[in-house]
């Protein structure tokens, strides 16, 4: 059993699979330079986390080694004399081309690769319309997705008894100072029984970053601590709980496109958007390290990306509301904004952050419009009125009141000693911004 993005043993259809056809199943974790490519500390500290969470629940059977997965896998399939490696599918572009290269190596020794399941209820590519072609808009999609339908979770298999091999100690976590959660299984679960708890406030409180209103679950989700199906078997029928299982349809949709669209990682998928000026040099650097560090001077965006820094986590709608201000503001390429996404978020999910991303951008296939700008102090307002979120992560705007928590350069003095100003001015970045876009927009139709 080849584990990759499923560590769990509860509803596990590959697990399942290969307990069904043999007495002894060898657990294997592959580490994977190219799989983690790009992830900072934060993000591997979870996924180590997970990993040793599961070795725990098989009690220290994991088979961990590390290297290229085709020479890895293929040579601990011969070393017990496995004929059958059992995963779960992944469909990101790496993961397609990884597992071609394995099913080569375990075929030139006279094994297969068997592709159970996936980290999706509804697999990539199986939703379609009429004509068998992919759907580019979401509302569409998640019709036909509710209509398709998933089965249940699949029970745990019988207790296998897990075959010896020799491997590796899990290596020593990375260093970081982020207040990350409790990985594994069994927290995964506490997780969803905490959200399951107050699941009726879910619609009312999903975008208010100041209370705990979403359900955390995205990391568990990322690594298959916890699968979809295993959430929506669980959802009852009230908007609150059909609200949340809409946004796993958006995780859904997400991988649907990634898998279409492979070259949308890097490559915004509107063609006439590819020619949208972005901002680069030594000036644009400098605007970059500020969003970054949560230095602008506008403390919704600010709570946001030290909030990314301090969890490895950063609330849904506030990654909207950052992706904008770099976008749109900072006029800077999405894509960067989206790698750094990926070095420190724990649920860093490659589909869904590519095509959340290009849709903030206003660069995908089901994009907001892009001349819809999110104005950060209108948003800090609306959705943190009180400023509780920008207090908790913001330290320096702690004792600011109420009226000018979120506007700090209006205060009396100005903004208080250790915060900045502003580092632009958002009104005339928003006219620039529509300015470039119009100029796209008549070159294209040119």
């Amino acid at each position: 059993m080849w584990f990759r993005r499923d560590l769990r043993l509860a509803d596990n259809p590959a697990l399942r699979a290969a307990c069904s056809v043999a007495d002894e199943v060898l657990p294997v974790y592959v580490l994977d330079e190219q799989e983690t490519a790009g992830c900072g500390a934060e993000p591997v500290a979870f996924l180590l986390r997970s990993l040793a969470a599961l070795d725990g629940r098989i009690d220290g059977h994991l088979v961990v080694r590390r290297g290229d997965p085709a020479d890895v896998v293929a040579r601990a399939a011969e070393e017990v004399g496995a004929t059958d490696v059992f995963c779960a599918a992944d469909f990101d572009p790496y993961g397609l081309r990884r597992d071609a290269s394995v099913h080569r190596a375990l075929v030139a020794t006279g094994a297969s690769l068997r592709l159970v399941g996936s980290p999706y209820a509804v697999d990539p590519g199986e939703v379609v319309k009429g004509d068998g072609t992919g759907y580019q808009v979401f509302t569409p999609f998640s019709r036909a997705w509710w209509s398709h339908g998933w089965g249940d979770p699949v029970d745990p298999p019988r207790s296998p008894v897990w075959a010896a091999a020799r491997g590796m100690a899990l290596p020593l976590e990375p260093k970081t100072d982020a207040e990350l959660p409790a990985a594994g299984e069994t927290a995964a679960h506490r997780a969803l029984d905490r959200f399951l708890a107050h699941v009726d406030r879910y619609g009312a409180e999903r975008d208010l970053p100041g209370c705990e209103g979403t359900s955390h679950l995205s990391p568990h989700l990322r690594w298959g601590a916890l699968h979809p199906r295993q959430v929506l078997a669980r959802l009852g029928r009230s908007d609150s709980e059909r609200t949340f299982a809409t946004e796993l349809c958006w995780r859904e949709f997400s991988g649907d496109l990634l898998y279409r669209e492979p070259g949308s990682v890097r490559r915004s998928l509107q063609p006439a958007m590819r020619a949208m000026p972005v901002d680069v040099g030594e000036h644009a650097d400098e605007r970059f390290a500020a969003w970054r560090d949560g230095r602008t001077g506008y403390p919704i965006v600010d709570a946001g990306m030290r909030q990314l820094l301090g969890t490895g986590w950063m609330h849904n709608r506030v990654r909207m509301i950052v992706a904008s201000f770099l976008v749109k503001d900072l006029h800077l390429d999405w894509s960067r904004g989206a790698a750094h996404f990926l070095e420190h978020l724990i649920d860093g999910d490659v589909a869904s952050n590519t095509q959340n991303w290009q849709w903030v951008a206003g660069t995908g296939v089901d994009a907001a419009p892009y001349f819809r700008i999110f104005n950060p102090t209108a948003q800090g307002k609306k959705f943190d009125g009180d400023g509780t979120y920008v207090r908790r992560w913001v330290p320096e705007l702690r004792d600011v009141d109420r009226r000018f928590v979120h506007e700090p350069w209006r205060a009396p003095g100005g903004p208080p000693s250790g915060y900045p100003e502003p580092i632009i001015d958002h009104a005339a970045e928003r006219e620039e911004s529509l300015a470039r876009y119009a100029a796209v927009r008549s070159g294209s139709k040119g």
